[in-house]
């Protein structure tokens, strides 16, 4: 495994341009399969989990054409549909959470749809019951081998249907969305997830032909087609890694300019750094964050402790709960953070409390921080990046402690961050990536 040595504790300065965004371009790759047509998707992000996937398109037999750094054409006209029963397709599809997206699609224009039990992030309990509860509703028979954790769903035919989704799983909307798109009749998802991927999704397909209204609501009506064509799509910039830069300015003190956020896609983002007393100006489409020496947490106005819990959309994004604890540790004040769907995303907290922050993990839900305002830097030390989100945390907290800190793991980081440490280089940070 590869590691970074950080050397913290200097400022940082200049500008940075956000990646395309993760979680929709793994909806977006997927929704490919839904014609044979040619698809151009721009602003694909240059990461493991994504050119996991787009390997696997080219196993199922897509052409993949890459256009240039970030944009790629595919064309799944010939798919290979034997490959969804290879021993390869086990392997590769069970080491990327995001393969679960394959299914829809291939149900809803081959009539079955194959994935081994997906890998991913260790953050605790991650279900499928509603993306195979919404197939089974489209009209699909359920086959699942225990020996194998081999998930399978068939069909000769979907049929359109009212149902209520049992969370409001993003992963589970965009599947179960995909496959309605071509069934006979009117779909009607109820408690869909309405975040700006789906929306990005719901775009996409009706630009191909797809008939969805509802978009940005949590009902979508999705009247079915008969065949979907190709289309050009752009991918947003990534909100989360937006969060993430904003959390490396605050910590290490810096100015930094974040450059074409879509301001009109991050929602609660903003509202909930400033909570935190940071500073941020909306400059066009521009985020700018000028040098803060200190920050301080409000409180309700009753005067008890701020809560930031994560919600469905609109409300904050669970994968930036870890970027504002560790803010939390260098702020003015006390904040309760409430990481209510992952039940194992705050156990990187110990790294944190190794590293001098003064944080209270009161159950596998609840962590508070009591912050230091910089009063006591961070120690540097040594530690391992368990998941995406707690390991770019565990970075931005490196990068604010006095010393030299080593984080290995790093694999999990490439995962969702590009070119993370040659952009980091860019605006002065002091990092370097350590071969096995």
């Amino acid at each position: 495994m590869a590691s970074f040595k950080i050397e913290g504790g200097h400022k940082l300065n200049g500008t940075i341009t956000p990646q395309g965004a993760k979680n929709e371009v793994l909806q977006i790759l997927c929704a490919v399969l839904l014609t044979p047509e040619r698809v151009v998707v721009n602003n694909v992000p240059d990461i493991i989990d994504v050119n996991k996937l787009i390997f696997i398109l080219g196993e199922l037999g897509v052409k993949v054409k890459k256009l240039s750094r970030n944009s790629y054409a595919f064309q799944a006209d010939e798919i290979n549909l034997k490959y969804l029963e290879s021993a390869d397709f086990k392997r590769d599809g069970s080491s990327l959470r995001g393969s679960i997206m394959i299914v829809g699609p291939l149900l809803a224009r081959f009539g079955k749809g194959y994935i081994p039990r997906p890998g991913g992030d260790k953050i605790g309990r991650r279900r499928l019951d509603t993306h195979f509860e919404g197939f089974i509703r489209l009209g699909a028979k359920f086959r699942y081998n225990k020996e194998e954790h081999f998930y399978g769903v068939e069909a000769a035919e979907l049929f359109g249907v009212e149902m209520l989704l049992d969370e409001a799983s993003v992963t589970g909307t965009a599947n179960i969305l995909m496959a309605s798109v071509l069934a006979t009749g009117t779909t009607k998802i109820y408690n869909a997830a309405c975040e700006p991927y789906i929306q990005q999704l719901c775009k996409m397909l009706n630009s191909m032909g797809a008939k969805i209204s509802g978009v940005g609501s949590n009902l979508l009506i999705i009247e079915g087609v008969e065949a979907l064509g190709g289309c050009e799509h752009t991918v947003l910039p990534d909100m989360i890694e937006i969060g993430s830069w904003i959390g490396v300015a605050v910590m290490t003190r810096s100015e930094l300019t974040i450059k074409d956020v879509s301001w009109d896609n991050l929602g609660q983002i903003p509202n909930v750094f400033r909570k935190l007393g940071i500073t941020l100006e909306r400059k066009g489409d521009d985020i700018y964050i000028p040098a803060q020496e200190s920050y301080e947490i409000q409180n309700f106005i009753d005067g008890s402790v701020l809560t930031v819990a994560d919600a469905p959309w609109p409300g904050f994004t669970p994968d930036l709960l870890s970027i504002v604890l560790v803010i939390a540790t260098q702020a003015k004040g006390t904040v309760l953070i409430h990481q209510k769907m992952f039940e194992s995303r705050l156990f990187f907290v110990d790294k944190l409390i190794d590293m001098g922050a003064k944080v209270i993990l009161c159950d596998p839900h609840r962590a508070t921080v009591i912050g230091m305002n910089f009063e006591s830097s961070l120690k540097a030390t040594k530690m391992t990046s368990p998941d995406i989100r707690a390991g770019i945390s565990l970075l931005i907290a490196a990068l604010s402690a006095k010393g030299t800190s080593i984080i290995n793991n790093i694999e999990q980081i490439d995962r969702g961050y590009e070119n993370i440490e040659a952009r980091l280089k860019s605006i002065g940070a002091k990092i370097e990536r350590i071969a096995e």
